[in-house]
């Protein structure tokens, strides 16, 4: 069983062309930003970013909600993605996740969050909001 929180905000799942700058501003901002994740790979830049920090010349996919699993988690655990993975699989919910030193995230979209909290409950997770 997980503590996990539901995050307030709504969320964006952004892609920049390979090579690309963090934009200016998204990285410093209102005293609580959010969740912020940048990813660089060869092929592109993504980023996961609160849905009213989209940078302009993003490709975007929105609205998320952002489910955060209680931590900070050893990193020697393992079945912590599965978990949460299997039971919103199991109701066809699609998942973005991404993780931290110190935990785990999923992006879930905002028009399947109730059935994804209800699978993650069913599931014996607790949720708080």
């Amino acid at each position: 069983m997980l503590d996990i929180a539901l995050l307030p905000e709504e969320y964006a799942v952004c892609r920049l062309p390979a090579g690309s700058s963090v934009p200016p501003g998204l990285l410093s901002g209102p005293s609580d930003p959010g969740i912020v994740s940048v990813t660089w790979t060869a092929d592109e830049v993504s980023i996961i970013c609160p849905a009213d920090r989209v940078p302009a010349e993003a490709t975007v996919e929105t609205p998320w909600r952002c489910l955060q699993v209680a931590g900070p988690m050893d990193l020697a655990l393992t079945g912590i993605l599965a978990s949460m993975v299997v039971p919103l699989a199991d109701a066809r919910v699609n998942i973005v996740a991404f993780s931290t030193y110190d935990t785990d995230y999923l992006l879930v979209p905002s028009v399947r969050l109730a059935e994804a909290l209800a699978s993650l409950t069913h599931a014996g997770h607790r949720i708080s909001t």
